[in-house]
């Protein structure tokens, strides 16, 4: 199996500051230590949006720095707290599409990841996201050119509604139409997004899709009609893709919970472990 380390929903700030008490930035550096040191065979690294909270540059800039070691090939995404001048002035190498958005595509083995960038400037709301027609032609494309690739998506703004209100609010207002085309195309086969700050299982046009944790702060368990910037401090977390012959299984790794001894315990039948 080939492995793909997911992080989203980073939130740098600049230094000295926090969100809800927790640093952002050693948050994101000891998972992606944690992330390397139990991975170190990964292909690639995708970081899913929301890279900074303010899209300041000297938060674009501390993750550059917090980048500069890593010794694996790195897909950068934006989300809705990113905007594309700071970023690309910071990263400008990025691969982009000829009208600036950051869009992107990676092979690895019989798989064909596919990053977008569900950014909308303009959002009447400031959060929502959105897929203007450029970058679904563009998603065309890319999908087409995997051949027999199996392809994964990831988007920012999730394609399904979560239950959380406030959050489904400034989700993507055009996630049936993306849906839709990734249906059509027969060869996507796993969505990954991020967003919400939580764990959450769906589907989209029958595709699985599975939203992961922030690194940093997490969206408490509070359905219904909440207000989205609701935060509290959870076990900060990391997604872990396996791409296997028979398909792809997402892991979640809560790395900030304290170390633990594993212990085989038998079973009270058998005797066995099970």
């Amino acid at each position: 199996m080939r492995k793909v380390l997911v992080f989203t929903d980073i939130h740098l700030v600049p230094e000295g500051e926090t969100i809800i008490g927790l640093d952002p930035y050693a948050r994101f550096a000891r998972g992606l230590a944690h992330a390397l040191d139990s991975h170190p065979d990964a292909a690639r690294i995708v970081l899913c949006g929301d890279l900074t909270h303010n899209a300041a540059p000297a938060e674009f800039a501390r993750l550059r720095h917090a980048l500069d070691t890593c010794p694996l090939p790195v897909s950068l995404m934006l989300g809705n707290h990113d905007r594309r001048a700071p970023f690309l002035a910071a990263f400008s190498e990025a691969p982009r599409m000829e009208s600036g958005h950051v869009q992107h595509h990676a092979d690895i083995g019989d798989y064909r990841l596919v990053c977008l960038d569900t950014l909308d400037e303009d959002a009447p709301d400031l959060h929502s996201g959105y897929l203007c027609a450029a970058r679904l032609d563009w998603l065309d494309r890319a999908i087409r050119g995997a051949g027999a690739k199996r392809v994964v998506v990831f988007t920012h703004h999730p394609p399904i509604m979560t239950g959380f209100g406030g959050m489904d609010r400034i989700g993507l207002r055009n996630r049936d139409q993306l849906a839709a085309r990734l249906a059509a195309s027969g060869k996507v086969v796993q969505i990954v997004s991020g967003h919400v700050h939580r764990s959450i299982q769906g589907a989209a046009g029958g595709i699985p899709v599975s939203i992961l944790k922030s690194p940093c702060h997490q969206m408490p368990m509070a359905f219904g009609d909440q207000d989205p910037s609701l935060s509290i401090d959870e076990p900060g977390a990391y997604g872990l893709l396996l791409l296997g012959d028979e398909g792809v299984v997402v892991h979640s790794e809560d790395f900030s919970l304290p170390p633990t001894q594993a212990a085989i315990y038998p079973d009270a039948v058998t005797g066995f472990p099970g």
